[in-house]
């Protein structure tokens, strides 16, 4: 029987809830302000003539708000609404008239940031009389867009709710919609979803139109409960130029509000666990891990707790109203500590906290308002043991933080022709990757006599506190003149970024037992138990050696601001009937390009034309394509790994001027901008068991003399902005009122992708096949010392002959404060993708089921991968061209719904795709 053990827990008030919560009051009283805009543009089509109609009055309702209008169609037949709230749900009708029967569309619901078209199928008043006549159509997700080349898709509320999701999770559903596949990440948070391939970090996520992205890594800042969401949209290809700061796609989920009619929810899942949860098992038998939210691999005994409630109604009628969400999931998790002398299971806990709220006030028929406040506490237990075994002793667990807030304010005004929005956004992050449970404790790694680690005590061993605050401000403008609609806008986004990293302050030791009987003294400690702490070894400590100590000489905090600009103009217009053109001219700015020079550095000619078509080939039927250039923003990391892993010492800056005048770097490179005073660790090798010196006993020589094994500089350069080109061709059809089918054809071509460069990389070492055959049971690779020999920067103490001085071990001696590698980002790997997409969507109708069917046949060939890629022989990327670990050659998503009676749904979901590439090295 396996011991359990229980941490001791601390309750931490709801504080962001509360402060969220004073936030939405405020808000609500201010100025107007509201978000959520969207447009309707309603195409009015003679069935029998098969052409547009002119002079029609077409009338728009939504009585969840209260809210009813009245255009006329142009010359194309069309007519246009903008800055539209997307609470509830639209009715498009036009009267019986003398010419044509009564036309109308009902449950036209709208998200934020987009326009969606509408078909109103007329047919001619016949010369017999006719009993009452409506020609009624459904607006499910079965519709053709008929107003630009956006390739996109979308999952209503309703259709999350159908869905099987585990933990009511939206993220985990996103993999439904076309060009979207399950992501392979660089670490277990890393985004789980990939637009088009690409890397997961360079997508962009947005809450009503407004950022939502963790400007550190990527990803979403917060991951918005099912229950808030009322759409939630993926652009892939060929989107307007109002979206910017990505080169691969965008998710935007529309949040719910409030209406005339109470309406809410209140909810308990659970996932109860053994023997209930099923078990995976590879070939071999052996079970293999699941993943909980946060993408951290659990196994058995773990269980899951969720409950919740939503609500939303009118303040007042037909003006204000208010929809509120509140989430919670516990998770229950074990991990097991097996080492010398203790096998007990140590009990963990996950919590999700997620709070959305939003009050949307009508002032009068032009301006409208809302206020929105999400956010977001979690907690991740990092308890000790693992799960099949571990070492890791309670006493050094930790525990994962990430606590957000955004509060956003936006202003629409809707007058004819002219629509404004105003949009302000305040968001704060927190994201402390391992809050220690010992803080002030140095860590300890034992060792068995044979070197194998068998217990780890005390602390993580490292730091990771970072704090975003983020302003944003957006400015745009919709003016509607004859057929042409245009846009103009900007887009100010200001991050502040903190960061307190580094190693362990306290010190990090790795002591040896010296044999059998120093670790039979270990198994038989009084205090042996998954509290164990280092302070309990000292009755043993003449038992083992201090193989090595390591300790952080510069705890310290810092961080840059990201300023990021974009412009951008847009005209939609139709020069012949049932062809929409939009062109388009957007500008991106973004401060971190300047890299360790100044504004005259920065990549200040990031023009993005767009171009695109929608042509109707009849009133179901419609070829859209399309040209673009997509810029990525510089993830904050980039420039935040090359202030923290930096050092400014004298042996650091001569290696850099070596580095200039051998020509590796250019010529006017100023060593002062590329260097920083980031973190800094130390090792020693002889100090006494918990004497180990701190940085603040240490000289600032004998911290300036520590030896690296690798360190960054700033790219004197700057940075490129990533790029991409967008091509687009497709085709829709629509059967009937409830079946659509479409076909997009997607090509990209990306340049400047961002990887690593070791400036002080040794040659390349080629191993030609006899070798391999020769050599393959010897040491195949060469010495350390060897490769080290063939750096540009010579790393050695010599002696007066020239020749390498070496200790009484004989371990060669490296001069003092210089580092092994030293590496810079640099913006010069590219990726090319290709892709065709199939798509059936079949809305229920008048029928028993309903369903979507995707099939995509992609590839994505790349010479890199990530921010921290590099080449795996010096600088040979020309080697690494290749598949990409998030090619997925085919993928088929495939959701089927059943109605066998009224009220009785039953949906079934599946998704299958090749798998990830794998590159076999020799």
């Amino acid at each position: 029987m396996i011991a359990r053990y229980v941490p001791s827990s601390s309750w931490t008030p709801p504080y962001i809830v509360l402060a969220a919560l004073l936030i939405l009051g405020l808000g609500a009283g201010g100025a107007p302000v509201a978000h959520g805009q969207a447009s309707l543009e309603v195409h009015a089509f003679d069935v029998e003539a098969k052409a547009p109609v002119s002079d029609v009055n077409v009338h728009l309702a939504n009585d969840g708000i209260g809210f009813e209008s009245t255009q006329v169609t142009d010359d194309q037949g069309i007519a246009q609404w903008g800055g539209l709230s997307t609470s509830g749900a639209y009715t498009v009708f036009v009267e019986e008239s003398d010419q044509f029967y009564e036309a109308r569309v009902s449950g036209v619901e709208l998200r934020a940031n987009h326009t969606r078209s509408v078909t109103l199928l007329l047919r001619p008043v016949a010369e017999y009389e006719l009993d009452e006549v409506v020609v009624e159509g459904r607006r499910g997700v079965a519709e053709v867009n008929r107003v630009n080349a956006e390739v996109s898709s979308s999952l209503s509320a309703a259709s999350l709710e159908d869905l099987p999701v585990e933990g009511r999770n939206v993220t985990q559903s996103l993999y439904r919609l076309p060009n979207v596949t399950p992501s392979t990440g660089f670490f277990p948070e890393a985004p789980n979803v990939s637009i088009n391939g690409a890397n997961g970090l360079y997508t962009n996520y947005l809450i009503d139109g407004m950022d939502n992205n963790e400007q550190f890594l990527g990803g979403p800042q917060f991951e918005v409960p099912t229950g808030a969401v009322k759409d939630v949209t993926v652009l892939t290809s060929t989107y307007s130029a109002e979206y910017g700061r990505t080169g691969n796609g965008i998710f935007n989920v529309t949040t719910k509000s409030g209406s005339n009619q109470f309406e809410g929810e209140a909810f308990y899942l659970t996932r109860p666990g053994q023997p209930i949860d099923g078990e995976f098992t590879d070939a071999s038998g052996n079970e293999l891990p699941r993943r909980d939210l946060s993408g951290n691999a659990v196994q058995n005994g773990f269980q899951r707790h969720q409950g919740g409630f939503a609500l939303g109604g009118p303040i007042v009628k037909d003006r204000t109203f208010f929809f509120a969400d509140l989430e919670h999931t516990t998770d229950w998790k074990d991990n097991l500590l097996d080492a010398p002398g203790v096998r007990q299971t140590i009990d963990g806990q996950n919590q999700f906290t997620y709070f959305s709220g939003r009050i949307d006030h009508h002032w009068n028929d032009r301006w409208r308002s809302t206020a929105r406040v999400n956010a977001n506490r979690v907690r991740i237990d990092r308890q000790g043991g693992g799960l099949t075994g571990g070492v890791t002793f309670a006493s050094a667990a930790n525990t994962q933080r990430r606590d957000g807030v955004h509060a956003a304010l936006q202003t629409t005004y809707a007058g004819d022709p002219l629509v404004y929005k105003g949009n302000l956004q305040y968001s704060w992050f927190n994201w402390d990757y391992a809050d220690a449970a010992n803080p002030n404790s140095p860590q300890v790694a034992v060792q068995d006599p044979q070197g194998t680690t068998v217990a780890v005590l005390g602390n993580p061993g490292f730091t990771f506190d970072s704090v975003e605050n983020t302003i944003q401000l957006q400015q745009k403008l919709t003016y509607r003149l004859g057929s042409h609609t245009l846009r103009a806008g900007g887009d100010v986004l200001v991050s502040d970024h903190s960061l307190a990293g580094g190693g362990n302050p306290n010190g990090n030791y790795v002591v040896r037992l010296q044999d059998e009987a120093a670790l039979s003294a270990f198994q038989g400690l009084d205090e042996l138990g998954p509290g164990l702490r280092p302070g309990d070894l000292r009755s043993i400590q003449n038992q083992f050696t201090v193989e090595n100590y390591s300790v952080e000489l510069r705890p310290s905090t810092f961080g840059r601001r990201q300023d990021l600009v974009g412009l951008y103009v847009e005209d939609q217009f139709a020069p012949v009937p049932n062809l929409t053109v939009t062109t388009g001219l957007r500008w991106d700015y973004d401060s971190l390009t300047e890299g360790a020079g100044g504004p005259d550095d920065a990549d200040w000619n990031n023009l993005a034309p767009r171009l695109s078509f929608n042509y109707a080939l009849d009133g179901r039927t419609s070829l859209r394509g399309g040209y673009g250039i997509f810029y990525d923003k510089i993830i904050y990391s980039v420039v935040s790994d090359a202030l923290q892993q930096n050092v400014s010492s004298p042996a650091y800056k001569d290696q850099i001027r070596v580095l200039i005048d051998q020509g590796i770097l250019p010529s006017d490179t100023d060593v002062d901008e590329v260097t920083f005073s980031g973190n800094r660790s130390a090792s020693f090798q002889d100090v006494d068991y918990l004497e180990g010196p701190t940085g603040s006993e240490l000289s600032s020589d004998q911290i300036a003399a520590s030896f690296s094994n690798e360190r960054r500089i700033l790219n004197p350069n700057g940075y490129e902005n990533p790029q991409t080109h967008q091509f687009s061709l497709g085709v829709q059809r629509q059967f009937g009122d409830d079946l659509l089918t479409y076909v997009d054809l997607i090509h990209t071509r990306s340049y400047d992708q961002f990887r690593l460069r070791d400036l002080n990389a040794p040659k390349p070492y080629d191993i030609s096949a006899r070798e391999m055959a020769v050599k393959r049971a010897e040491t195949l690779p060469r010495s350390q010392i060897e490769a080290d020999k063939t750096r540009p920067v010579d790393l050695f103490q010599r002696n007066v002959d020239g020749s390498i001085k070496f200790d009484a071990k004989g371990n060669p001696l490296y001069k003092p404060g210089v580092a092994r590698s030293i590496v810079m980002t640099e913006t010069e790997g590219e990726a090319r993708y290709w892709a065709a997409n199939v798509n059936l969507v079949k809305d229920q109708g008048d029928d028993w089921y309903s369903g979507r069917l995707s099939y995509t046949l992609s590839r994505l060939r790349n010479n890199t991968d990530d921010i921290n890629f590099r080449a795996e022989t010096a600088h040979q990327y020309g080697d690494e061209w290749g598949p990409s670990v998030n090619d997925r050659t085919h993928v088929i998503s495939a959701i089927g719904s059943v109605y066998p009676t009224d009220g009785l749904q039953v949906t079934l979901a599946g998704l299958i795709q090749s798998g990830q590439p794998i590159n076999w090295v020799p």
